[in-house]
């Protein structure tokens, strides 16, 4: 009797992704997943996981400063990076990086856990986000969701609503802060502003340093056509090249101000800053920021949350949140 065929790789980013002829799929980069805490011994950041919308599935992880007295902090909500396929509001890495965060900053911050591909090709992430968003707003209204979550409604302040992300989180901060530009969040709520780290973006030229050989091998590139192989226009969509022919202005940005952080040995460093210069020359009317570390590589913050230099950014942040 024949043997069953092995299991084989049907697709991959080496040493990021593997997917199986059986439906399989292993992300050996993915750090492990930990659970919430209140009153973390180190920082005193209270967290707990709260389910947002149960079809499709959109969880979140809820940081909670530790507050002295009944007082209204920012609210961030965050989109985690990992290429659109690895990483959670779960694990590890962005469990400690938050408490610590938290603890500096003064805000609660709602971590999305959204969909991943390829299990959910894009554009599911940026739906799932959109739906984060918008269940935040709906508590500023005294018609809070049936699902309402009492660290909203008693400590966030609705007058100072953000968005953020790292790598294609960042990415996934641009697509929402377009689509808040033309559609309106629950009750009135206003998006102040938004945190790009790194963002991720891409092209069908390369800009900057980017090598112009083997540029459709680039991970960026590669990464692109893996969680979005259909997407109409490939690498030059609008989604993840922002000034692509057909592209709408970025003058449409539905917020306030926007910081965008940079770090010199950063790979995707020249798409932040092409990022932040196509912005500025868009005729956009908020405030613009552009934060650069010298000899720091891709996400050093979140990785490293009590460095030297995590601190001074984070503190920067800090202010962009609070002033």
């Amino acid at each position: 009797m024949a043997s069953p065929n092995p299991k084989e790789i049907v697709a991959e980013i080496p040493t990021y992704i593997r997917v199986f002829s059986d439906g399989t799929v292993e992300r050996p980069r993915e750090t492990p997943f930990v659970p919430p805490s209140i009153d973390d011994p180190q920082t005193g950041v209270s967290s707990k996981d709260i389910v947002i919308s149960q079809n499709p599935l959109v969880s979140a992880r809820i940081y909670l400063p530790k507050l002295t007295t009944i007082n209204q902090v920012p609210i961030l909500v965050f989109f985690h990076g990992g290429g659109f396929f690895f990483e959670s509001a779960f694990s590890q890495l962005y469990h400690h990086h938050f408490n610590t965060f938290v603890s500096q900053t003064n805000c609660i911050v709602v971590s999305v856990e959204y969909r991943l591909a390829p299990e959910h090709p894009l554009p599911a992430c940026y739906l799932d986000c959109w739906e984060a968003l918008k269940w935040v707003a709906s508590h500023s209204s005294e018609n809070s969701p049936i699902n309402a979550e009492q660290w909203l409604i008693s400590h966030g302040n609705f007058q100072r609503v953000f968005i953020g992300g790292d790598s294609t989180g960042g990415n996934i901060v641009h697509n929402i802060a377009m689509r808040a530009g033309t559609e309106p969040l629950p009750c009135g709520v206003k998006l102040l502003g938004a945190i790009f780290a790194h963002p991720y973006f891409c092209s069908s030229y390369p800009i900057g340093s980017e090598p112009v050989t083997g540029h459709e091998q680039s991970l960026p590139y590669v990464v692109w056509d893996f969680v979005y192989p259909s997407v109409p226009g490939g690498i030059d969509n609008p989604m993840v090249n922002p000034v692509a022919p057909g592209a709408p202005s970025l003058a449409e940005l539905g917020c306030s101000k926007i910081i965008v952080c940079v770090a010199s040995e950063d790979k995707l460093r020249d798409r932040g800053v092409w990022y932040y210069e196509a912005v500025k020359k868009s005729g956009w009317k908020g405030d613009l920021e552009l934060f650069e570390e010298n000899g720091e590589d891709h996400v050093y913050h979140i990785f490293h949350p009590e460095s030297e230099n995590a601190t001074k950014l984070i503190k920067r942040l800090g202010l962009f949140l609070n002033e």
